[in-house]
């Protein structure tokens, strides 16, 4: 029988009981839980690395332009740029980011991992992480692995749903997912893996869902950008051996606790926060009125 991913101390303790590193635990549980071969689960995460790809570069490519006019082609604004803030890099990552979640707020396709509505975190963090490290496909492929159960974790002992436990659930995972991943391909040992997920998620707690219109449009699409860098700070503090202080499983405990607490106006049902500003209010009308236009006749209320 696999490993069930119930905690991160559990996880540890059997990838040094059993001598496997912390991607081949996700993978014979992917194996086990799928009724899989190795070689199927290893196609199934090259698909999907595939599709997180080609999103970043269908982002900064083509056309993004939301119906709601929300979103109108900023990945590409930033891309272009031609001030950096801090270097060449960083500017990408960003950019990379916002233009995958571009990509899913406009219809087209992505990952989620975990959710659509943080879609493009882990694209934007692995792209730019395999460009300036040069790492082979497979170690990517681990990576995402490794994240994959990170987030089987937080899942069981928080949530990654926006509407139960607020954006640090969703943003918030895949940022955790992302420094993990991050950490783990650069050789990071199973501390510093996970104390990149501890120290991520302390930098996102209480992060509330509030999207304007009810659309995955703002401010979701920037908060991928900010947890894509919030993701490579953590990486960079937890390689340096800086630990978390709070142990990982602690941290994704009290994720939930504060989930569980918040009110529901912040969790995704677009009743306060952003949403509920005057400008979310009069945007969310003009959606609503433009929604009921493109109506066919027949379907007009009498």
């Amino acid at each position: 029988m696999s490993f069930l991913f119930d905690s991160f101390k559990a996880w540890k303790t059997y990838c040094e009981a059993k001598h496997r590193s912390l991607h081949q635990v996700v993978l014979d549980y992917e194996v086990s839980q799928k009724n899989a071969t190795e070689d199927q689960i290893w196609a199934g995460l090259f698909r999907a690395y595939t599709v997180m790809r080609d999103a970043v570069e269908t982002g900064l490519r083509e056309e993004m332009s939301s119906r709601s006019g929300m979103i109108n082609n900023g990945a590409k604004k930033v891309f272009r740029h031609p001030v950096s803030v801090l270097s060449p890099e960083f500017q990408k990552l960003i950019s990379r980011a916002l233009a995958a979640k571009e990509v899913n707020s406009c219809m087209g396709r992505v990952v989620a991992a975990p959710t659509a509505g943080a879609s493009g975190i882990l694209p934007g963090t692995l792209y730019t992480l395999q460009e300036i490290h040069q790492l082979p496909d497979h170690k990517i492929l681990e990576g995402m692995l490794v994240a994959a159960g990170i987030a089987l974790i937080i899942e069981q002992k928080a949530s990654l749903a926006g509407a139960v436990g607020g954006c640090q659930a969703e943003t918030g995972s895949a940022a955790a997912m992302a420094a993990g991943a991050i950490v783990y391909c650069l050789d990071g040992d199973i501390d510093q893996v996970f104390n990149a997920v501890a120290i991520t998620i302390q930098c996102m707690l209480g992060l509330v869902c509030d999207p304007v219109a009810g659309l995955v449009e703002v401010p979701c699409v920037v908060r991928n950008a900010s947890a894509a860098a919030i993701a490579n700070s953590s990486a960079q503090i937890a390689l340096a051996g800086v630990g978390a202080v709070i142990p990982v499983d602690e941290c994704i405990e009290a994720m939930g606790e504060i989930g569980a607490s918040m009110e529901s106006r912040y969790k995704e049902t677009a009743m306060g926060g952003l949403a509920a500003t005057l400008t979310g209010q009069e945007i969310s009308k003009r959606v609503l009125i433009q929604d009921i236009e493109l109506l066919p006749d027949e379907n007009l209320p009498e």
